[in-house]
């Protein structure tokens, strides 16, 4: 057992290392203020533990989730009880999981749509397998996936007809994923930085903020 959590802290460690270059996924996204400009160096964290909230939407409040985008009406999604998931060998590990729902309003006064969906797992090993499974099903349908680092990946998303993007990652025994979707009548080419820099700064807010600092380890 020893054994095994041992070899699943090494290949946690040994991972991407994400956090805040998440935000920047494009090469082009700003800071924690969501301004645009000039390129900013990808700079990594290392795994770690997460814990689950209960008001996720919380996570994203305080910062433009892009420049010039205002945070409107937000709806959390969470629930308390641990569910199972299909592991390796049989196992079946639980994980906790919350979200958010929230529309953005563009500089123009036009309405935008986020979600997010964090699942945090007992073991930092599951979550990996999670990601993984998750990676290679889009792969298998064509999705791409358009890589954003070894642990984090992105996708084209459509919600009825509008544009939009998700972007994933795993980080020890967190499993993020984050959709934002333009307005109706828009074109990708148009609305594309700005929806990777809203998924982007919205992952590193939700991972910053799931984050327990006082954990040194993806085990607990």
């Amino acid at each position: 057992m020893q054994e095994s959590r041992s070899a699943a802290l090494r290949r946690a460690r040994s991972a991407a290392l994400i956090g805040l270059a998440v935000a920047v996924s494009a090469g082009c996204s700003g800071g924690g203020d969501g301004k645009s400009g000039a390129t900013t160096e990808q700079t990594a964290r290392p795994p770690g533990t997460h814990s689950w909230t209960g008001r996720p939407c919380e996570l994203l409040t305080g910062a433009a989730p892009a420049e010039g985008f205002t945070l409107g009406s937000t709806t959390d999604s969470a629930s308390s009880d641990a569910r199972e998931d299909i592991g390796e060998n049989g196992a079946r590990p639980l994980y906790q999981e919350t979200g958010c729902l929230a529309d953005l309003k563009a500089p123009d006064g036009a309405f935008w749509k986020l979600s997010t969906r964090a699942s945090v797992y007992e073991d930092p090993e599951a979550a990996r397998h999670a990601y993984r499974v998750k990676e290679d099903l889009d792969r298998a349908h064509g999705r791409g996936p358009e890589r954003v680092h070894d642990a984090a990946y992105a996708i084209p998303a459509d919600d009825r007809g509008r544009p939009g993007r998700t972007l994933l990652l795993w980080n020890g025994d967190l499993v993020l994923t984050v959709s934002a979707y333009a307005p109706h009548g828009s074109t990708e080419h148009d609305v594309q930085q700005s929806l990777e820099r809203i998924v982007g700064n919205t992952a590193r807010r939700t991972e910053d903020g799931l984050r327990d600092d006082d954990a040194s380890s993806p085990a607990s």
